[in-house]
């Protein structure tokens, strides 16, 4: 590997004078850096980024800490988001999965990180903050200097979806959970089981899930396993939605007449489903736009406040008026 020695050995200067030209300082005359410059470029030298963290105690890297099994439609926006915000700093973005990554933040291979990611203990989460670290949470509540957190209103969206379908005159309510561990499935179930409580005469069902297409698949088949009228469902995410849309399509039971969907997270790929998927709405690329923002914030020692992401309700037309039909 080309080092400074190698460089300065060539260029007839000190190791000194190719740190300064590296580095852009005013230090040395611009003919020399560009001598310098070229000769680096010729025996393609590049910089060691271990060392340059130890004498900066900075990367200029962000790692950003992703779920693998939620889909790339869902993650895609959020990420723009945030490669948008990050486009006209010096920062540079790695995604990061797996139980190994998570050495990134202590072994200072990142600057900051923001989590989306239940594979992260809110303890280990708690403990790299101690120790100087920047983060931004997604997905949970932690009250720490070092920790921003940039979460959906999740309960509100699962109120909007619970209100749309009652509204509707839907008595039978099936709901498919999302992971037992995923802050975002538990506020939405939480949600759902205050507003339920208000409403009389309503039959309502909870049934497992893990925010996967298959969880959709295997509900539809329960549901019209025990059909005996209209029946409406929450989905807690879309890709279950489009899931029992998938099982559904294979049977003579119909979405929006037999069975009226809502899922939540309004995905690209949930708006091209027919007939169109009523879902809970919000804007992923803010999200990620915000995250980022409030990171840079963070690192550079600057007030930054927690943040809520408004959600919405896309109607759709899976969901129609509760009809006293039996199926034939």
């Amino acid at each position: 590997m080309v080092s400074m020695k190698d460089i300065a050995k060539k260029a007839g200067v000190s190791i000194a004078t190719v740190s300064y030209a590296l580095n852009a300082s005013p230090k040395i005359p611009e003919s020399t850096r560009k001598r310098i410059l070229e000769i680096a470029n010729e025996l393609n030298y590049v910089p060691n980024a271990a060392a340059r963290s130890l004498k900066k105690q900075e990367t200029k890297i962000i790692g950003i800490f992703f779920i693998l099994d939620y889909s790339g439609s869902f993650f895609g926006p959020i990420l723009q988001g945030i490669y948008e915000t990050l486009a006209e700093t010096d920062y540079e973005v790695i995604v990061c999965y797996g139980e190994n990554s998570h050495r990134f933040l202590p072994e200072q291979v990142i600057d900051g990180a923001i989590i989306l990611d239940a594979g992260f203990s809110s303890e280990e989460l708690i403990k790299n903050a101690n120790t100087g670290h920047k983060i931004v949470v997604m997905d949970r509540k932690i009250d720490h200097p070092n920790i921003n957190q940039i979460l959906l209103d999740n309960q509100g969206g699962a109120k909007l979806a619970i209100d749309h379908l009652l509204a509707k005159g839907h008595k039978k309510i099936y709901i498919v959970k999302g992971h037992a561990d995923a802050y975002d499935a538990n506020e939405r179930l939480l949600a759902v089981r205050k507003a339920i409580k208000h409403y009389k005469d309503i039959e309502y069902e909870e049934i497992e899930g893990f925010f996967d297409k298959q969880s959709g698949e295997i509900a539809a088949k329960k549901i019209i396993q025990e059909y005996s009228g209209p029946a409406a469902v929450f989905c807690l995410n879309d890709m279950m939605a489009i899931g029992m849309y998938d099982y559904l399509s294979n049977t003579n039971y119909r979405v929006g007449k037999h069975i009226h969907i809502i899922g939540f997270d309004h995905t690209e790929l949930s708006q091209y489903v027919t007939p169109k998927l009523a879902t809970i709405d919000y804007s992923k690329r803010k999200w990620g736009a915000l995250a980022a923002s409030n990171l840079l914030k963070l690192l550079s020692n600057q007030e930054v406040s927690n943040d809520i992401i408004q959600v919405s309700l896309i109607k759709g037309e899976s969901v129609q008026n509760a009809k006293n039909e039996v199926f034939t």
